[in-house]
């Protein structure tokens, strides 16, 4: 029996997030109550938990926090893959992002480097943000 690829369960809540990543968007929550900032997406804020949350467009722009290469995992989609580059980002909204550092030779990723985010559309059509080095503008 094939295992079928790795994707995100998307329901009614993370619609608008899913939708937005298939527009080239990254959206966070943001708390209306204390005013910060968190992703994961969740219906309540993870610090004072009021249910008083809301959609934000991220600014799509973070710094590394750690990182890692991966050069074995067994899991589809993810043995395909390899090897890649897991990273823990900091947005610049506030809230820390597992992700896929991507356009960055093995090695060279450096903690702190300035990243901006990407997107890439899987298989099923799923848009999945990531972030690359980030581009300097003059």
């Amino acid at each position: 029996m094939a295992v079928p690829p790795a994707a995100p369960e998307i329901d009614a809540f993370t619609r608008p997030f899913w939708d937005a990543a298939g527009r080239g968007v990254l959206l966070i929550r943001r708390c209306l109550a204390c005013a910060r900032a968190h992703h994961y997406p969740r219906e309540f804020c993870p610090y004072c938990w009021s249910e008083d949350v809301d959609w934000e467009t991220a600014s799509g722009r973070a710094v590394l926090y750690t990182w890692s290469v991966v050069h074995r995992n067994d899991l589809p989609p993810f043995d395909a893959r390899v090897p890649y580059t897991a990273a823990v980002v900091d947005l610049d909204e506030g809230p820390r992002m597992m992700t896929e550092l991507v356009g960055c030779e093995e090695g060279a990723p450096v903690i702190g480097m300035a990243l901006e985010v990407a997107f890439r559309t899987e298989g099923d059509g799923i848009a999945i943000p990531l972030f690359r080095p980030a581009v300097r503008r003059r």
